[in-house]
């Protein structure tokens, strides 16, 4: 699309194309106070610089924010809302238009350049919110009938609920972290002989830590205390999509999810990818889910359906060893429940949600053995080895390995609108006494 083609050089099969326009947050060694940016081919637009050299001077409707671009998170920014987020996003796109109608603002103006465009390479990223609250859901219709077959058979798979509603829950924001933030292994009690009886645990380093394919969502849009988020609302209540891998303990989990689910098994780490691609940037690429056969209750009925973004999603894991496989290749099309209804149904009690909650979608695979999201499923709980690059194999993680996922959507011709990548190294667990 010619109306995308930009007088500043951004590299082919950049995922930070002029039709993407990303928000996160940045900081330098020059100037370490972490600050909001956006993400230009393979340079970082700092908006604090940006505004300083008048570079917001032609678009009068926020220049009484530009406060909010110091800021150390998006919250501030977010909260203004839907229509300035859009405006804000469109305006930086005809800045870098290759027929920019405001050519001084940056094309020609070379201290504003040199100021606030930075290489990627030389910015540290850091969380885009300040997380109040975080809920994973479990939208993954093939994972959770792979996981069900495995412990309940086929018959039961899925719980009578599984359709109705989006499955959730509360899980630790104080341990999501951003992309490249090391993982420690955790520790907890697990059953060596799970056919033992009496079932005695004993406490030892996780033997099964695991990876999950996920997206996550953040929250623009507070609601008070006892008044629900309309499904017809919720689109314009999410800031935008990240790259998520929500790191399990699967041998922690088994013994201790009954009755009331996950609990340390999930509460170790989850990591996200920095860049945040908003929902403008989302919509061309907006189509459907997996096809429900029940009929879901009117609050989680959307007037337009077409509301599951298609996000081609890989993972690689790179050994210690240096080699590097493509473990799973998937799309985000493989959710039966959208962001929108996840936020609906969470809200629907009245519960308050607030800017800069995060909301993960749930391991997202597909029916095929490499489309699947998590290691559990491709070696069934342990039993088959998963072949890699090098004549190497795992079942699950070892210390040492790093975990990376990347998504994208659109094509190199109209401009792709990617994530970047969501990446975790596993490191030992800390040593304690039993």
């Amino acid at each position: 699309m010619s109306s995308l083609r930009s007088w500043f050089s951004i590299p082919r099969g950049s995922h930070f194309s002029l039709a993407n326009i990303p928000f996160g947050i940045i900081s330098t060694t020059d100037s370490q106070k972490p600050r909001v940016a956006v993400a230009v081919g393979d340079h970082a637009l700092d908006l604090e610089a940006f505004a300083a050299s008048n570079g917001f001077s032609k678009l009068s409707s926020i220049q009484a924010h530009q406060a909010v671009f110091s800021e150390p998170t998006l919250n501030a920014f977010a909260a203004l809302g839907r229509p300035v987020r859009a405006t804000v996003r469109t305006y930086i796109q005809t800045v870098f238009a290759e027929d920019t109608t405001f050519p001084d603002v940056l094309k020609l103006n070379s201290e504003a350049q040199k100021s606030s465009l930075i290489p990627l390479k030389d910015v540290k990223t850091h969380l885009p919110f300040k997380i109040g609250d975080y809920t994973d859901f479990y939208a993954g219709l093939n994972h959770a009938y792979n996981v069900g077959v495995m412990f309940r058979g086929p018959e039961n798979a899925l719980q009578p609920n599984y359709k109705h509603l989006p499955v959730g829950y509360h899980g630790r924001a104080s341990s999501v972290v951003v992309s490249g933030t090391p993982i420690r292994r955790p520790n907890g009690q697990i059953l060596e002989n799970p056919a033992a009886d009496p079932k005695i645990p004993v406490f030892s380093a996780c033997r099964k830590l695991d990876m999950e394919l996920e997206l996550g969502a953040f929250v623009t849009k507070a609601n008070k205390m006892g008044e629900p988020i309309p499904i017809d609302e919720a689109q314009d209540s999410l800031f935008g999509v990240v790259l998520m891998n929500d790191w399990s303990a699967r041998d922690i989990q088994a013994w201790e999810y009954v009755p009331l689910g996950p609990f340390n098994a999930k509460n170790f780490g989850t990591t996200i990818s920095p860049w945040v691609v908003t929902m403008d940037a989302l919509a061309p690429f907006l189509g459907k889910g997996l096809e429900n056969d029940a009929e879901v209750l009117p609050y989680l009925k959307e007037k337009n359906p077409n509301s599951i973004p298609d996000i081609q999603l890989q993972v690689d894991l790179t050994t210690d060893s240096g080699t590097t496989t493509t473990i799973t290749k998937t799309t985000s099309r493989n959710l039966l429940f959208s962001f929108p209804q996840m936020l609906a149904h969470h809200s629907i009690t009245g519960c308050p949600m607030k800017v800069g909650d995060l909301l993960g979608s749930g391991t997202i695979s597909g029916k095929e053995v490499n489309s699947r999201g998590s290691l559990l499923e491709q070696n069934e709980n342990g039993k088959k080895d998963i072949g890699l690059a090098g004549m190497e194999v795992r079942t699950f993680l070892r210390d040492g390995d790093e975990v990376t996922i990347h998504g994208v959507c659109g094509t190199d011709q109209d401009g792709l609108v990617g994530f970047g990548e969501c990446r975790g190294t596993i490191e030992a667990a800390i040593r304690i006494a039993k």
